[in-house]
């Protein structure tokens, strides 16, 4: 039970003290090292396995190395640690925004932020162009495809989002990917 604690509390720090990403290396290492969880070996194996899977680098290291530590209870301990204080700041950010429901202001300021909203997407989609592209630089059709058949099945199909990704792993495979 105390490992749980002290991993839940690592966690916690790491969540708090670092700002996401690479930022948090150091203080993990530090930590599992500290305590003994693991090696700096250990610890750089589960940074380069967390750093290539999908998802937060926080998560996935909190994942691997509560694991590690303690199995599955380690890892809901380490996850519910690094996550405590975003968690905590969206509930009261749904609390005040439930508060504030109705408020001209907010309503105003939601309005008025949607420009930016959409300025976002559409630059994130231009970002995504090169996906699409063959190494030569010309339009894939097998990506474009995948792409189309990716998007009806979302907004028409009400896929989710899961099985979206499978079907377009399938049809990558099927139809040969970007080349």
């Amino acid at each position: 039970m105390k490992t749980l604690l002290d991993l839940y509390l690592v966690f916690l720090k790491i969540g708090v003290c670092s700002f996401g990403g690479l930022s948090m290396i150091p203080v993990i290492n530090e930590e599992m090292v500290a305590h003994g969880w693991m090696t700096l070996e250990e610890v750089a194996d589960i940074i380069a396995f967390a750093e290539m899977t999908p998802g937060p680098l926080g998560i996935n290291a909190a994942t691997f190395a509560g694991m590690r530590s303690a199995g599955v209870w380690g890892a809901l301990s380490a996850n519910l640690g690094v996550m405590t204080l975003a968690l905590t700041v969206c509930m009261a950010a749904s609390a005040c925004l439930a508060r504030l429901k109705g408020n001209p202001y907010l309503e105003r300021f939601t309005y008025g932020i949607r420009p930016v909203c959409i300025g976002v997407m559409l630059a994130t989609c231009l970002t995504m162009v090169s996906n699409y592209q063959t190494p030569a630089g010309a339009l894939s059709p097998g990506a474009l495809v995948i792409g189309a058949v990716s998007l009806v099945l979302l907004v028409k199909g009400e896929w989710s989002i899961p099985k979206v990704i499978g079907a377009a792993a399938l049809l990558g495979l099927v139809l040969g990917g970007r080349g």
